[in-house]
């Protein structure tokens, strides 16, 4: 067999699994991928957490189905993962407890408590830029020191998913700006940690000193450890990339690096992003005023149900993939009047973390698989479209739109975001945009380690391909439609409003 030239490999540490894929980019070709799925522990009390050890089995079991000459010719690695996870360490690096994830809702009261020790909300978005939301990192501490003080006073490090993949493999603790965003503890104005946040979390002991260091995009977190490298049949000598958060490393992935253009990510959770090359704080907190992963920042909107909700009317329905294409596309734009809110998780945006799903508007000829499903495929995006609204208010517009995700393979889902958006929707031919982002990102890092000055807009340039088979353009009668219904998707949410406030 011909040797294999150098490769790149791209994690996704994701909530439902981790995907692995290796890439070539001489040839400019991804040469096998891989996945292992992940269980979820879930409670009434709205925690949402998984064992630190998962992670690492499964990217285990990925490696063990890709051959061993395949894993000899990666030279670098990039991890993206889930954001706002909290994994606690001690001091010989064992995780002290499972990690509660970015879709945790059972810290809310420690957003509100963190956030009236600085001076409420507003104080909080003056001091680092964002409020604390729920399902940000710094709630989770808090939480941690009320209700486990024994894992709180031993812990030593605090790490998110990708991070503590990164010291899975290098042995050090490192975290870069754009994922440490999601935390609530960084002043994303000034890329460090705050320490007034910092104080408000524990006024008696400095929590500065288990926050890792802050590197940047294009640094390295480290080479492997020997021993890691061994036991996984990789080269001693691998480059491990800072990475970064799932939605950073799928801008990167999506060519979402400079500023005029918008990513919609229809995974798990849906979000909504943008490049911006100065801190975007929206003065209504609707958007998450993230750093990027590229040294510039990333305005986002987060909601915590997107696929979610399909999955739940799939299962419940008993309805396979290749089914739910067929049934939606038979319903026509509105679902003849059944509208979902589907807040199945809880929600962010708006600000419901105890919230629950409701269904409108079912009566003896709309109560059938196909409406059900596809309602719950419109009333995604209708979460999104909130967010338009903040990124005009910062300033900024966009003449198309890039899916990402899961959601963004459904032809039918591709034309319900152009409606609802009312913007030309593109993909591109990588689909798993957050492994590739991490591979395009761990390029650049190498080349930088390797004394090049390749730019990261030169790589995303030439390794990015659209699949044009898969654009799709805005109806125009399905937007004046979705006007409409719109409009009606924004009362039934204010309806259910004061019952989960």
């Amino acid at each position: 067999m011909s040797q294999i030239a150098n490769t790149i490999m791209g994690i996704d540490l994701g909530t439902q699994s981790i995907k692995v894929i290796i890439y070539c980019p001489d040839n400019l070709e991804v040469i096998t991928s891989a996945s292992s799925p992940f269980d979820l522990i879930s409670k009434e009390d709205g925690s949402r957490e998984q064992i630190a050890s998962w992670w690492i089995d499964g990217f285990k079991e990925c490696l063990s189905n890709i051959d061993d000459d395949v894993k000899k010719s990666v030279v670098a690695i990039g991890v993206s993962g889930q954001q706002h996870g909290f994994v606690p360490v001690d001091k010989d690096g064992n995780v002290l407890v499972p990690v509660k994830l970015w879709c945790d809702t059972a810290t809310e009261q420690e957003c509100h408590e963190i956030m009236e020790a600085v001076g409420g909300e507003k104080a909080c978005v003056v001091i680092a830029g964002n409020s604390i939301s729920v399902g940000y990192t710094a709630s989770k501490i808090l939480w941690l020191k009320k209700n486990n003080p024994d894992a709180y006073a031993r812990m030593t490090g605090i790490l998110l998913p990708h991070d503590y993949l990164n010291f899975y493999l290098t042995g050090k603790q490192t975290m870069e700006c754009g994922d440490a965003s999601g935390t609530g503890l960084l002043d994303v104005r000034k890329r460090v940690w705050s320490k007034e946040i910092i104080l408000a979390l524990d006024s008696e002991r400095d929590l500065s000193s288990c926050l890792p260091e802050l590197i940047g995009a294009d640094d390295i977190s480290g080479i492997i450890k020997g021993d890691i490298a061994e036991a996984l049949g990789l080269r001693t000598d691998v480059v491990i990339s800072a990475g970064g958060g799932d939605n950073m490393m799928a801008a990167i992935g999506t060519g979402n690096i400079e500023p005029g253009k918008l990513t919609a990510s229809l995974g798990t959770s849906g979000t909504l992003f943008a490049y911006s090359d100065q801190a975007a704080i929206d003065p209504n907190g609707k958007l998450a005023a993230f750093c990027s992963s590229t040294g510039g920042w990333l305005p986002l909107l987060c909601t915590m149900n997107c696929t979610v909700a399909t999955e739940q009317m799939r299962e419940l329905l008993n309805v396979d993939l290749k089914q739910l294409e067929k049934l939606v596309a038979t319903i026509t734009p509105g679902s003849d009047g059944v509208i979902t809110v589907p807040f199945y998780n809880g929600e962010r945006t708006p600000a419901l973390p105890k919230a629950k799903a409701s269904i409108f508007g079912l009566d003896g000829h709309n109560t059938t698989n196909a409406h059900l499903i596809r309602s719950a495929m419109e009333a995604a995006i209708f979460n999104l479209k909130a967010g338009l609204d903040a990124f005009v208010r910062c300033g900024m517009t966009f003449d198309e739109v890039t899916l990402t995700g899961g959601g963004s393979k459904s032809a039918v889902w591709r034309q319900i975001c152009a409606d609802i958006l009312n913007l030309p929707v593109k993909t591109l031919m990588t689909e798993e945009n957050a492994a590739f982002g991490a591979v395009l990102q761990a390029y650049w890092a190498l080349n930088k380690h390797n004394g090049s000055e390749t730019t990261l807009k030169e790589i995303v340039v030439h390794h990015l391909r659209e699949d044009k088979n898969k654009s799709c353009a805005p109806n125009a009668d399905a937007v004046k439609q979705y006007e409409k219904i719109y409009a009606q998707y924004q009362s039934f949410v204010k309806l259910i409003t004061p019952h989960y406030s």
